[in-house]
């Protein structure tokens, strides 16, 4: 109590005693309830969750959809049910602090492997294998100038025609190649 009146949290009156009701509102206006414990910090979160909406509506400035659905993805994805301490599906301070730390500790997770190297970076994935797709296709194309004169010794035909139907068929077989879609997710 001595602590609350030093730091503003309860204000006394002006003979020092203490008005119960106008404490208890300024105790709970003034209190966050992440840093509460027990039965107390439930009751303050389902307060606080009230007072949120009803502010909500009075302002009349509704949290974006987008940023309750994240809040609610983020906990379904740690494994909580993100309505299940709700009532109509508002997302109360509790939650949305939980779903922060959440986040938090799903990053510094991806960083950690960044470091360690388990993870790369996609655009530079990405620009690896179209270079080496390029590089391939390159060689592919190149093939048949190379090898058709010795083919055509050995089969007893003529070189330019046996290097337009290499040629020919290693265009098809790039073209089909070509269909592939990669995905780097």
């Amino acid at each position: 109590m001595r602590k609350a009146i030093a730091t503003g949290r309860i204000v006394t009156e002006a003979d020092g005693t203490i008005d119960a009701a106008r404490a208890d509102a300024m105790w709970d206006a003034r209190t966050d309830p992440a840093q509460q414990r027990g039965a107390h910090a439930r009751a303050t979160a389902a307060e606080t969750a009230a007072t949120t909406a009803t502010a909500k509506a009075a302002l009349n400035k509704p949290v974006p959809r987008a940023a309750l659905d994240a809040v609610k993805d983020t906990l379904r994805e740690a494994g909580s049910e993100p309505g299940a301490a709700e009532g109509g599906g508002e997302v109360s301070f509790v939650r949305a602090r939980m779903a922060n730390e959440v986040l938090k500790a799903q990053t510094a997770r991806v960083r950690l492997q960044k470091m360690k190297g388990e993870l790369v970076d996609r655009a530079r994935a990405t620009a690896m294998v179209f270079d080496l797709a390029r590089r391939e296709r390159d060689a592919w194309l190149n093939w048949p100038p190379r090898v058709a004169a010795l083919m055509a010794a050995e089969l007893g035909v003529e070189a330019h025609q046996m290097e337009t139907v290499l040629e020919r068929h290693v265009r098809a077989h790039l073209g089909e190649l070509a269909e592939v879609k990669v995905e780097l997710r």
